[in-house]
């Protein structure tokens, strides 16, 4: 996936995404940090080190942040509580009115682990952030490329 100029960065967001078919976004996302653990061993011998590796199931978390007003935070800590799945796609504005249009999914099936809301501050909107997990990753460099890969 390629960077956005600093000039697009105004017309595209993130948003949490409940039924991809729709697309309809349920909270734009404040800040967003992805983390993808590709692990892999090394593996020793006793004639010599470094012979090959195995490698492990790959893991993606995430953190997310969100305004805690307009129900944002509220429709978030419903999804933990429900144990629901929900994707987190990327939205661009089109045309004249700004109309935001999906693009494409980042993350798929994932589930909130933890929710942590702020305290009310005199200024400023109070922020929530919630942790979680996801089952699949998207990465999109010309062709689509889903990890862990899709299996037939």
């Amino acid at each position: 996936m390629t960077t956005p100029s600093p000039s697009t960065w105004t017309k595209s967001r993130l948003a949490v995404v409940l039924d991809a078919n729709t697309a309809s976004p349920l909270t734009p996302v404040d800040s967003f940090t992805p983390t993808f653990n590709l692990n892999t061993e090394v593996v020793h011998s006793l004639e010599a080190t470094h012979v090959g590796y195995v490698a492990n199931p790959a893991s993606f978390t995430f953190t997310l942040t969100v305004k805690a007003i307009g129900g944002a935070s509220a429709s978030l800590t419903q999804l933990a509580m429900s144990g629901k799945e929900f994707s987190i796609g990327l939205y661009e504005a089109k045309g004249s009115t700004g109309e935001w249009d999906f693009k494409e999914l980042l993350f798929n099936k994932c589930l909130i682990t933890s929710a942590n809301p702020s305290n009310a501050v005199i200024n400023g909107a109070p922020v929530a952030t919630f942790s979680g997990v996801a089952r699949e990753a998207v990465v999109n460099d010309g062709k689509e490329h889903r990890l862990p890969p899709v299996v037939a």
